[in-house]
């Protein structure tokens, strides 16, 4: 929050950056499109409506160039005001409008989603104040709508003092397994962690990879001794020259 206070963002947007600059790091690109819902009565005519107003907004994250985490969030916050200026705009009618190719094996415009859902707790003690006794319940239809969506909710003490976030992910079963998911989740938390402590570092100077991780890629994989010999890369040029006196060997432009 000092961080979102600081750099005249919000909390979803510090997410929403360390979360770019994840996939970024995971090999997704520098163009980061993320959905995420919006809700609201933006028009006094829906006032009176029962009903409840829902839409989704496409937030494009630009990660390129290696920026420092403080420069991604002044990007990210530029770019997400001039979305919520238009969030009233229907997902549906923006993808007939720039009808991109379609597929029934992922969503169009977006296939990660971020949400995070600062009133949950507030709405459940306005309830409490009414006498009913009220709890939250997970429902979940047991199929994934996204390939992968982060759903977080912001967390208080009972007197009422911030707590952090707590929250959940669904992902498409067909792409990943609960084992590469939590090992994402780590991930975005540790670069999380490492960016808002240091939001001058750029995203690509902060390891993504556990301790663990890295001495596995650096040391076990790597831990293939073979026994010395005494043959020389020439000595394999001459083998492989005596056994092809035929072939071409060396060949500059057109010339051989």
């Amino acid at each position: 929050m000092a961080l979102a206070g600081e750099s005249r963002t919000s909390v979803f947007m510090v997410l929403q950056a360390a979360l770019a600059a994840l996939l970024t790091r995971l090999g997704a690109g520098d163009d980061i499109p993320l959905g995420t819902p919006v809700a609201g009565r933006g028009d006094d005519a829906v006032d009176q409506v029962v009903g409840f107003f829902v839409n989704t907004l496409v937030l494009r994250t630009d990660t390129s160039g290696d920026p420092t985490f403080r420069e991604l969030l002044d990007r990210v916050r530029d770019t997400d005001l001039s979305a919520y200026d238009h969030q009233d705009l229907p997902f549906e009618h923006l993808v007939d409008v720039l009808s991109p190719t379609r597929s029934l094996s992922h969503n169009p415009l977006f296939q990660v989603l971020l949400s995070l859902d600062t009133t949950q707790q507030d709405a459940l003690a306005a309830l409490a104040t009414t006498g009913l006794g009220v709890r939250l319940l997970d429902v979940t239809t047991g199929v994934a709508k996204l390939d992968l969506a982060l759903e977080l909710a912001e967390h208080r003490d009972a007197d009422g003092t911030p707590a952090g976030l707590v929250g959940a992910a669904e992902y498409s079963a067909d792409l990943f397994d609960e084992g590469t998911v939590a090992l994402l989740v780590e991930r975005f938390l540790r670069l999380l962690a490492a960016l808002v402590a240091d939001p001058g570092r750029r995203i690509g100077e902060v390891d993504v990879l556990s301790s663990r991780e890295l001495d596995r890629v650096l040391v076990e994989w790597n831990d293939t001794p073979r026994s010395p010999v005494d043959r020389t890369f020439a000595d394999y040029v001459a083998e492989h020259a005596a056994d092809r006196p035929d072939h071409l060997a060396v060949e500059s432009a057109d010339e051989p």
